[in-house]
């Protein structure tokens, strides 16, 4: 039987490639997830040769990261071709002492790199969209060196639950999103060395239920699940839709919540060669509610 939730990475592909134009103007959590990132790099010690963007979107993610490690080359990796058009227009020359970065269509589950090849591997909001977590794992632990960095952040299960709600159980209306504990089990399974994670909650807020989609088509983020709707939506699918979201308005807006699942972790000191057998740590962080 066919997994509901099981995402046609062809139209995930196409989603993504329209939406590259207008992706950074409604792209307000990735830049908030994209900014947290960053502040926890301050604490790392490493100095890359080689990092990766896995599902780079427009490129801001590794532009901001080449300009933090200066002596470091960078790869723009996406699915979709429409990004890394806008990606390269990040990097137009470049310093002429750096070569530009290499710029790679392809799936974050089936990597066209040669094994350990890349320091640091990072990736904002793209793991969502893997059908197979292990994987994904799997490759960022293949073309990673030893003592190399895995850093990444993901949507975990409470992401658009008002949506959710308000949509009904005739159809798939959202993804699955993976819990943390689940992604830790992973991140063991693949071979990683001690993995850290940890959860901040964000939200949006909006109007009306038109103006949050109108969003999630901008960045997007359709729905690509095997188990959605095939045909179009109709006026009742709205009303009920609005009906139902109005239940979470909350002093004239209505929430959209997103769990964000943040992670990093090592390789080890020598060449990967199986699983590893670390323990999962754990570190709660207090619930945030940027505006």
């Amino acid at each position: 039987m066919q997994d509901v939730y099981q995402i046609d990475k062809s139209r995930m592909r196409q989603s993504f490639h329209r939406a590259a134009k207008q992706y950074d103007a409604a792209a307000i959590l990735q830049r908030q997830v994209r900014e947290e990132m960053l502040s926890r790099l301050d604490v790392v010690k490493l100095e890359p040769e080689v990092i990766l963007d896995a599902g780079c979107g427009t490129g801001h993610g590794l532009h901001a990261l080449l300009g933090q490690f200066k002596k470091a080359q960078g790869i723009a990796l996406d699915i979709a071709e429409g990004m890394l058009a806008r990606s390269r227009t990040l990097f137009p020359w470049y310093q002429f002492w750096r070569a530009k970065p290499r710029f790679v269509c392809a799936d974050i589950e089936s990597l066209p790199l040669a094994n350990a090849s890349v320091d640091m591997v990072w990736s904002n909001l793209a793991v969502q969209w893997c059908n197979d977590l292990d994987a994904a794992l799997q490759e960022w632990r293949r073309v990673l060196r030893p003592n190399g960095l895995l850093m990444f952040a993901t949507l975990g299960p409470d992401t658009l639950k008002e949506l959710r709600a308000a949509s009904g159980a005739d159809h798939t209306h959202v993804s699955r999103f993976i819990d943390m504990h689940d992604i830790g089990d992973a991140l063991t399974r693949a071979g990683f060395s001690a993995p850290v994670l940890d959860v901040m909650h964000y939200t949006l807020t909006y109007d009306t239920v038109e103006s949050l989609m109108r969003d999630l088509k901008a960045i997007g983020a359709h729905n690509a699940t095997a188990g959605r709707a095939k045909g179009l939506s109709g006026k009742g699918f709205l009303q009920q839709l609005r009906q139902g979201y109005e239940a979470f308005r909350r002093d004239g807006k209505l929430p959209a919540t997103y769990e964000v699942v943040f992670v990093h972790a090592w390789t080890g000191s020598q060449p990967y060669t199986a699983p590893g057998t670390s323990t999962v740590q754990f570190m709660p962080r207090k619930a945030a509610h940027p505006d």
